[in-house]
């Protein structure tokens, strides 16, 4: 089942139960599921809706770092609309998994103690292997830590 059936049927199933907040989250997640998909003209990979879930999620993370403290509500939906997207958004790489990757693309790579000239090697083989499962930037530091 894609991501956009099962939206569809948790929305319709939200609406029956009338959680409004649940409904609204999920209508906007509809929405840009269904836009991308437009765009593509053709069906979004796993991947290609996970990415969007995050975006999503990223985009709400955003407005709560950037929100005024006085904003409580806009916080707190915020907070919400995370909780309810997360459902939907697959479990992230942790910092194990991501240096283990990172680790594996040393060893294809034959460097055995990296510089600041090698990152944009390293970065190039890592990236398509973590994109979708974990996050650029704590990829980005974690490969930084290691560069001499």
């Amino acid at each position: 089942m894609s991501k956009i059936e099962l939206v569809r049927q948790e929305m319709n199933k939200a609406l029956k139960e009338r959680e409004m907040d649940r409904k609204n989250v999920l209508s906007e997640l509809l929405a840009a599921l269904k836009a991308e998909f437009i765009n593509k003209r053709a069906d979004l990979t796993e991947d290609e809706e996970n990415a969007i879930v995050y975006k999503e999620i990223k985009e709400a993370q955003e407005t709560i770092d950037t929100a005024p403290e006085d904003r409580a509500e806009l916080i707190e939906e915020c907070k919400t609309k995370i909780r309810i997207l997360s459902e939907f958004a697959p479990q992230r790489m942790g910092e194990a998994e991501i240096k283990e990757v990172i680790g594996n693309v040393l060893r294809q790579l034959n460097i055995s103690s990296p510089t600041a000239q090698d990152k944009g090697k390293i970065m190039k083989s890592l990236m398509p292997l973590v994109k979708g499962k974990a996050d650029g930037g704590l990829v980005n530091r974690l490969v930084g830590e290691l560069i001499k």
